[in-house]
Formats: C-alpha cells, structure tokens, sequence
C-alpha cells in the first residue's frame, strides 16, 4: 500500500515533469539550432535508457553523465 507521503511525492513529481515540458517547450522556438541539437541528443539518449525498465535510474544517470559531459561542455563555451 502507498503511503500518503509517497503519493503526495508522486504528485509533485509529475507537477515538476509538466513544468518542466512548459519551460522547455517556451524556450525551443528561441534556441539557435545548435543548441537544438546538443539538447535533442542529450534528451533522446535519456529517454531510451529510461525506457529499459530493468536499467535502475542509478546506472542510467552514471551513463548519462558520461555521455552529456562532452554536450554540457559545448553549450557552457
């Protein structure tokens, strides 16, 4: 059973999610293409990792550090 804690957690979760597709959906028109890309390349590798249910998230960040390293340095020079 679910505890009250754990749904109202749940909740802000994915008020967060939809915040946080509004800020970005906001913000692509604005974007030189570049940048477009380094976020679709970044974006698209995290999604299909998520989308391997038995890849825990702990191993899915460690990969993603690993590969958005090389983007997160482009777009902050």
């Amino acid at each position: 059973m679910t505890s009250d804690i754990e749904r109202d957690l749940e909740g802000q979760l994915r008020m967060t999610h939809d915040r946080f597709v509004a800020a970005m959906n906001a913000r692509l028109p604005t974007m030189p293409l570049e940048q477009k890309e380094r976020y679709f390349a970044v974006l698209s590798a995290l999604v299909a990792k998520l989308e391997t249910p038995a890849k825990p998230l702990r191993e899915v960040l460690q990969e993603m550090m690993a590969e958005a390293a090389a983007y997160v340095f482009q777009e902050i020079h």
